[in-house]
């Protein structure tokens, strides 16, 4: 890691939009580093491809932006970090490479008193297992229920996070989740485009239920990791730059990550990048 500098970017990748509320998350937590965040739109979603197309596309991301001088690679995509974290840190082997499934099982099992956990996400993240064995190898003991839940992500996207067509959904999904796991009190959003429709997953629930967002415990987990390499920036540094890379539309990039960001962002201010 020699090569590796406080001043260099930390890289962040998802197949479109989604991880953006990780960014979000990262940008609150390190508001002196610099970020690329590059988004997979030609050929998302991750969620229902086979492992085999999921492992390619990341690592294609990752090598694209292992090129821009990194110092941290997140895979800010929970289907991608489920599926694809060994052969990436495997082909990444100059900096750390962190995803959002241990974090978020990390804080999950922090989280449950009882040891009865829920985790909803994509069909891919759900299908592949890897929050509930990461949750199992912390706690043996563990129940873990788990459904996926793939309107949610169109929901976000559509920005219906509120109101009855979100209320509705959400019962649809939490409802049976629940009843079968009676006595769960913890639920992880296994997909970064679920913290978007947190108010209306919390009114299905009801307040007896902590929530885990991934998000939130991954930027803690960056901050972590630099600090023990030696390569945060420097205290007191002003705002870091910011720069956006989309494979395909980055009007509607723009458009939608907007929301998910929470500031503005212009059409020209995402660079179309060819994966």
């Amino acid at each position: 890691m020699a090569a590796v500098a406080p001043e260099h970017a930390i890289g962040v990748f998802d197949s479109g939009v989604g991880g953006l509320t990780v960014l979000k998350a990262l940008l609150r937590e390190l508001p002196g580093e610099n970020f690329i965040y590059l988004g997979d739109t030609a050929r998302l979603p991750y969620g229902t491809k086979s492992p085999t197309t999921v492992v390619r596309y990341a690592l294609a991301a990752a090598e694209a932006l292992m090129a821009l001088r990194l110092k941290c690679l997140v895979i800010a995509c929970n289907t991608a970090s489920a599926v694809a974290l060994a052969q990436v840190r495997a082909r990444v082997v100059s900096v750390p490479v962190i995803g959002v499934i241990e974090p978020g099982a990390e804080a999950a099992c922090a989280s449950s008193s009882s040891g009865h956990i829920a985790v909803i996400g994509t069909e891919g993240t759900i299908r592949g297992g890897a929050y509930q064995e990461a949750i199992r190898r912390r706690r043996p003991q563990a129940q873990v229920a788990a459904a996926a839940a793939p309107l949610f992500v169109a929901l976000a996207e559509e920005d219906l996070c509120e109101g009855p067509i979100a209320a509705a959904v959400a019962h649809h999904y939490l409802d049976p989740l629940l009843a079968g796991a009676p006595r769960t009190d913890t639920l992880v959003l296994g997909c970064t485009h679920f913290p978007m429709l947190r108010r209306a997953i919390e009114q299905a629930v009801g307040p007896g239920l902590a929530i885990v967002d991934s998000a939130q415990t991954t930027a803690g987990a960056v901050r972590c990791t630099l600090a023990q390499a030696g390569i945060l920036a420097p205290a007191g540094m002003p705002h870091g730059r910011l720069r956006l890379l989309a494979t395909d539309a980055p009007q509607r990039f723009a458009q939608i990550g907007a929301r998910f960001l929470e500031r503005r962002i212009a059409a020209e201010d995402v660079e179309a990048i060819d994966l």
